[in-house]
């Protein structure tokens, strides 16, 4: 199954990729690393990961304090957000409502 992302969902994983980058560029590769080892795990098995919402999902990032929160969609996953957990709950449900 191919994957896309939010367009906001991947503004937000860039900041969180620069944010460790300004810090440590090997930090900011493992970031990275992590998650897309979490988006290649939701496209093996979409139906693997917890529901949190109606139809949105969630995988977590392996090291990282990261979700990766994703609908499954007829013919992909839509990645909705790249969240930090301690971030605020729901902040990316508008984006499903617009999507």
């Amino acid at each position: 199954m191919n994957y896309r992302f939010h367009p906001e969902a991947l503004a937000e994983y860039q900041e969180a990729a620069s944010y460790y980058g300004e810090r440590d560029t090997v930090l900011a590769g493992r970031f990275i690393e992590a998650v897309e080892d979490a988006v290649r795990r939701i496209v093996e098995a979409p139906q693997r990961w917890q529901v949190l919402e109606e139809d949105v999902r969630r995988c977590l990032t392996r090291v990282f304090p990261y979700g990766v929160l994703f609908t499954i969609e007829p013919e992909f996953v839509l990645i909705v957000a790249v969240m930090h957990t301690s971030r605020e709950p729901g902040y990316w449900k508008q984006r499903v409502a617009a999507g």
